[in-house]
């Protein structure tokens, strides 16, 4: 089992009959053809079912897991946290605007990561039977520890080693000989490849000399993990010993389960939630 994380999102407790209320509300709401008009005094009757849906959702969701259709991979991760501002006026006509969410322990296919934050932005919930939760785009970060670095490198060139610093360097050396020195290097990603491009020479241990090197000198190609489907790799820098990734999805859509909802509502406190299944 995952660990629980250490400090879950403090939300309020409700009388199981208030969600299901707000869920009733809100799917009479959903299956019109579109969001009626209001006026300004019946803006917070409509807001209000939003946000308590919202908190029974962090509530089922938070550290617990769940399974997320992207593409044709299933990914499975465990939510640490579920948060959002959820604006009064964007509450009314169905906008949630930006939700953020993190999570750890994330599997799909043979890959996997520690942790990810996912910023999801324009939510909004376009009615139908069933509703569809829409955000775009989705911008995702991520931290590659070194090991991970160093094994990428590895299937790419077995005869080096990566090593990433406390100072924000990468470093290459020689698999077969490191004290022989070794290599500065940069890092920068397009499409589905990792280039490391070679920046200085370094020299020498108890005393180093570094030399710089051409800006023409070639860089070598890393091929990144398998990625799920429509994710696409918008950047990467060197952190204090870890590799950042940024990435963005355009667009994600899914249906939102109603009666898997309700179902988990009635069974709180001790449910396991729902897998969510998306279409991107």
């Amino acid at each position: 089992m995952p660990p629980m994380p250490s400090k879950p999102p403090k939300v309020p407790r409700l009388r199981w009959d208030d969600p299901l209320r707000a869920l009733d509300a809100l799917g009479s709401l959903w299956s019109s053809t579109g969001l009626p008009s209001v006026t300004a005094g019946a803006a917070q009757a409509v807001a209000a079912p939003y946000r308590t849906l919202f908190t029974t959702l962090q509530q089922l969701l938070v550290g617990k897991r769940v399974t997320v259709r992207m593409g044709d991979h299933d990914v499975t991760l465990t939510v640490t946290e579920l948060d959002s501002e959820l604006e009064p006026r964007g509450l009314t006509v169905g906008q949630l605007g930006e939700i953020r969410v993190a999570a750890s322990d994330l599997e799909w296919v043979d890959q996997h990561l520690q942790s990810a934050v996912a910023v999801l932005r324009n939510v909004h919930i376009r009615p139908g039977v069933p509703p569809l939760v829409i955000a775009a785009p989705v911008e995702l970060s991520t931290e590659l520890p070194p090991k991970v670095f160093d094994d990428m490198l590895r299937q790419a060139a077995p005869r080096l080693h990566a090593q990433l610093n406390a100072d924000s360097t990468a470093q290459l050396r020689w698999a077969r000989r490191p004290g022989w020195g070794s290599l500065e290097v940069d890092v920068d990603v397009v499409g589905t490849t990792l280039w490391v491009r070679p920046r200085a020479l370094l020299t020498g241990q108890t005393r180093q000399r570094r030399w710089k090197l051409p800006g023409r000198t070639p860089a070598h190609p890393v091929p990144l993990p398998d990625l799920p489907h429509g994710l696409l790799i918008t950047g990467v820098t060197l952190g204090a010993d870890s590799l950042q990734i940024s990435a963005m999805l355009p667009e994600w859509r899914m249906d939102l389960p109603l009666q898997a909802i309700r179902k988990s509502m009635l069974e709180l406190p001790g449910a396991m939630p729902f897998p969510w299944k998306s279409d991107q």
